[in-house]
């Protein structure tokens, strides 16, 4: 079964590449022309993956993004031509799982869009990780703290799952970005801080541990 793209672009010259792109590599593709239409389309309809613009009438990508992370974790690309690292940050700050910036290759964008989508593949193994209080099923990309569930976007989901599989490991920034965003992520470091950072706050237990200098690692509650 093919998988569901929403499209939110209001430059509809570059909306059509990406519908066409896209569609003639198999996907379903939908489509919105601002942030309004975005957001009432995903309440009308259940995709596999968002990309959304940032610079939209009515309502900017940024607004998008936090509405609907307000109700679900599918997985979101910001695709826009903010380049400057304060709006990156703040893309991932608001759980977005990409960010690429235009002008961009349309190569790059489907082996993006197939590294986000393949994240978000649930395991056939029900297979579960834990540390603590904490339990992660890697077969439906749950979290539960304190047998209560909580909502993570894939990136954090694959953090965390790092720091437990790895510890009592230092796991380095950059360790992180290879392990999450791969080797063609070429972004700064502090991306992996203010998906921390969201982690922490939605976990809320004392678990994961800076070393400065260094990165990240667990340590047991006290």
């Amino acid at each position: 079964m093919s998988k569901s793209i929403l499209v939110i672009e209001d430059d509809s010259n570059i909306q059509e590449l990406i519908v066409e792109f896209l569609s003639s590599e198999g996907y379903e593709v939908d489509f919105a022309n601002d942030g309004l239409e975005g957001v009432q389309k995903f309440k009308q309809a259940e995709y596999d993956l968002i990309i959304l613009d940032i610079m939209m009438p009515n309502l900017d990508g940024y607004g998008v993004c936090k509405m609907i992370r307000n109700t679900s974790s599918v997985p979101i690309i910001f695709l826009t031509a903010l380049n400057d690292e304060g709006d990156e940050i703040k893309g991932f700050e608001l759980e977005c799982d990409d960010y690429i910036t235009k002008p961009f290759s349309f190569n790059l964008l489907i082996k993006r869009v197939e590294a986000v989508l393949r994240r978000s593949i649930k395991s056939s193994n029900d297979d579960t990780v834990s540390f603590e209080n904490l339990k992660l099923n890697l077969s439906t990309y749950t979290t539960e703290v304190e047998s209560q569930i909580i909502e993570l976007t894939l990136k954090e989901f694959n953090i965390l799952k790092s720091l437990i599989e790895r510890y009592p490991q230092v796991i380095t920034r950059e360790g992180l970005l290879d392990d999450i965003w791969g080797y063609d992520y070429y972004g700064d470091t502090r991306i992996v801080d203010a998906h921390i950072k969201n982690i922490r706050k939605k976990i809320g237990l004392p678990y994961i541990k800076t070393v400065k200098g260094i990165g990240y690692t667990l340590e047991k509650g006290i």
